[in-house]
């Protein structure tokens, strides 16, 4: 399945063209690589998704077309959660955010 898709089927992402556009600006990885909105993901992969000032790392448990908003969260695990500070982006280069 795409990415974009993913994330706003699991509802990661409220709509699929704000879920490509934060793929586009570089915010999402996975598994440690930056990832395109068209990047394929597949049960297992590990996400992490920059919102803002908060960097969320997701664990893929299984993949559907279509979810009511009940189950939007069976389709994910969270694995962390951490606030990352804006200075942070500019003062080290290699970090990948």
């Amino acid at each position: 399945m795409r990415l974009d898709k993913y994330l706003k089927v699991s509802r990661l992402v409220k709509r699929r063209t704000m879920a490509k556009e934060v793929c586009d600006k570089g915010r999402v990885h996975i598994n440690g690589r930056l990832a395109k909105s068209s990047s394929t993901v597949k049960e297992g992969d590990e996400l992490a998704i920059r919102y803002g000032n908060k960097l969320a790392t997701v664990k893929i448990e299984r993949i559907v077309d279509t979810t009511k908003k009940e189950e939007a969260a069976t389709m994910y695990t969270l694995v962390s959660e951490e606030r990352i500070q804006q200075q942070e982006e500019k003062v080290d280069p290699d970090y990948p955010w």
